[in-house]
């Protein structure tokens, strides 16, 4: 069977990793890896998660299975978190939240719930989004369109173009909207903006599909669902995706969960129930331990309090370097062309470089960064700030 099967392509991200661990040079900067990182390189365990990992694993009794829904505080704490416990649609019992292996299997169930519910629809994703949404979304099935979002070249929003092409969708389709901290590009929608995006929601009757990957890496952690919140109060039903491999450093623990919205508790009801039995298909039962940690934060007062003080500082880091490389890159090249860097949030943003451009800086100066130019702002330290800034205007004038 298996002798048809060609070897396929080293995933982007997975290969740009290789080549850093295989450069020798002292001088080698990573900006590809999408992952925080502290001034010394390392992805920390927050002192929050070491604390309540302790407590968790000094309380727990067995390894049994949880329930395919995941951990139940979990779930409520999530979407308290999420759309806050005033919410109508959380009052109204019109909001269900399951737990899901990270963000990608949230995003994955809600796609097989659309399949399930509307195989005919297409899913409509921002030119650019991130490289994994088109597998995880596409992969089940779904028609994949794309909607103008950010001119790299520019390094502006499409707006405008945006609002064009989703007032053309069909009645009916999904529209995937990055909550906060656009992944790639950095650069997110003003409240207004999202307001006049909502009005197009509503006119073409159509689904949002909020990825809530970064919540807390943009202003804070209620700053950045402002907009997400606004569209759950206007539209009838809508999806979320949330991870806490960022916020809470989970990665590799697979923390996340799939929110729902319906248009009454007995749709919810019903949602909740294709929700389950498409889990049960994939992956059967969540992975608990991320949950049980999360759920013991976001129970124990002093501890989110921590929480909240350490993902400060993860927040004010990322924006540091932001402000540091584009003071570094005005005094290099004498003009502003990278101010652009201090109004964009999260991790990422575009350098607005050829993939040629990439490879050369790769190549000739040791900096990694994926194709498309995306940099994650974490590699950025004071250390190495002038080195990069340097490199950067060499390969880009």
């Amino acid at each position: 069977m298996f002798q048809s099967l060609s070897r396929l392509h080293e995933d982007g991200i997975l290969g740009l990793m290789a080549k850093f661990r295989a450069d020798p040079s002292p001088r080698k900067i990573d900006l590809g890896v999408g992952v925080y990182r502290d001034a010394d390189g390392h992805t920390p365990v927050l002192d929050c998660v070491r604390r309540a990992e302790q407590a968790v694993l000094a309380a727990q009794t067995t390894k049994s299975y949880v329930a395919a829904a995941g951990r139940a505080e979990f779930n409520e704490a999530v979407t308290d978190f999420v759309l806050g416990a005033a919410h109508p649609a959380v009052r109204d019992g019109r909001s269900i939240a399951v737990q899901a292996p990270g963000g990608c299997g949230a995003l994955r169930l809600g796609a097989e719930l659309i399949r399930a519910a509307a195989p005919a629809v297409s899913i409509h994703i921002s030119d650019p989004t991130w490289g994994n949404h088109a597998p995880l979304l596409g992969g089940s099935g779904l028609a994949l369109l794309r909607y103008p979002y950010y001119d790299a070249t520019a390094r502006r929003l499409r707006f405008d173009a945006m609002l064009e092409h989703l007032s053309a969708a069909a009645a009916g389709d999904v529209v995937l909207i990055h909550a906060c901290c656009h992944n790639p590009c950095g650069a997110d929608l003003a409240l207004d903006q999202w307001r006049a995006l909502i009005e197009i929601l509503e006119r073409r009757r159509l689904l949002p599909f909020l990825d809530l990957a970064y919540q807390g890496f943009g202003e804070d952690a209620e700053a950045d669902v402002a907009g997400l919140r606004l569209v759950a109060q206007s539209v009838p039903e809508c999806l979320i995706a949330t991870s806490f491999s960022k916020n809470l450093g989970l990665y590799r623990e697979r923390v996340g969960a799939l929110l729902a919205i319906g248009e009454g508790a007995v749709h919810a009801a019903a949602v909740k129930s294709h929700v389950l039995q498409i889990a049960r298909g994939i992956y059967s039962m969540p992975p608990d331990h991320g949950a049980a940690i999360a759920a013991h934060i976001f129970a124990d007062a002093e501890l989110r309090r921590s929480w909240m003080t350490e993902l400060a500082a993860m927040r004010g880091r990322i924006h540091a370097m932001r402000v540091l490389l584009a003071q570094s890159l005005r005094e290099a090249r004498a003009d502003d062309a990278f101010g652009f860097l201090t109004g964009q949030r999260g991790l990422f943003s575009l350098l607005g470089a050829t993939p040629a451009a990439v490879e050369r800086l790769r190549q000739e100066h040791h900096v990694y960064m994926t194709a498309d130019s995306r940099m994650n702002l974490a590699g950025v330290t004071p250390h190495n700030v002038a080195y990069l800034g340097d490199a950067i205007c060499r390969i880009l004038g």
